[in-house]
């Protein structure tokens, strides 16, 4: 950030009196300018043991296979923000919609909600942002062409919990270490 967006006048990048991060902060006005986490919200919509997947048109990882979803808007519940991206994405609608699994990726600054719900009829098809729609059985999937490793940990859950014939709502994060491997914690929920 260079300039603020309140008075146009050059911002600096220190931490405010009372602050315990860096923010940018206009040199005039001296609005704080907070950059917060993104949350994503997506869906594994569900139709007769198979889930959907969508072949992604946009960058980042133009090609590769994901689940459904993307930015909250302003003024949506992550349940709605779910809803509209597997409509966006994959103009597919969803029922019976249940959390799933929550992750926190502290160095990319995004926090993933993922949903449970019923593909409505088994129908989708690809919205602008994708490229092909397909379901999947487990033995289908593209594991090796899955876009984010997000999207893998959200899947092996998924399935894991399948095969045992009871799902859980599980938190996770996911950080890189020195090395940047990425290390998985994952908790699940007792309910």
């Amino acid at each position: 950030m260079n300039f603020c967006s309140h008075c146009g006048e050059q911002v600096e990048h220190k931490i405010p009196q009372g602050d315990n991060r860096h923010r940018y902060v206009c040199t005039v006005c001296e609005h704080i300018h907070y950059q917060n986490p993104r949350i994503i919200a997506g869906c594994i919509a569900e139709y007769k043991n198979q889930i959907l997947l969508c072949r992604r048109a946009i960058e980042p990882r133009y090609g590769l296979w994901t689940l459904p979803a993307g930015f909250m808007e302003n003024q949506e519940t992550t349940v709605e923000a779910a809803e509209r991206e597997t409509l966006e994405e994959a103009n597919a609608k969803i029922a019976d919609i249940r959390l799933f699994c929550s992750f926190s990726i502290p160095h990319i600054s995004q926090v993933y909600m993922m949903y449970r719900g019923n593909l409505l009829n088994g129908f989708a098809s690809p919205g602008e942002e994708s490229l092909q729609t397909a379901l999947y059985s487990e033995v289908e999937i593209p594991w090796d062409e899955l876009a984010f490793p997000v999207i893998t940990e959200t899947l092996k859950l998924y399935f894991s919990d399948k095969q045992n014939g009871k799902f859980q709502i599980y938190n996770g994060e996911m950080r890189r270490d020195n090395n940047r491997t990425m290390n998985t914690l994952i908790y699940p929920d007792d309910f």
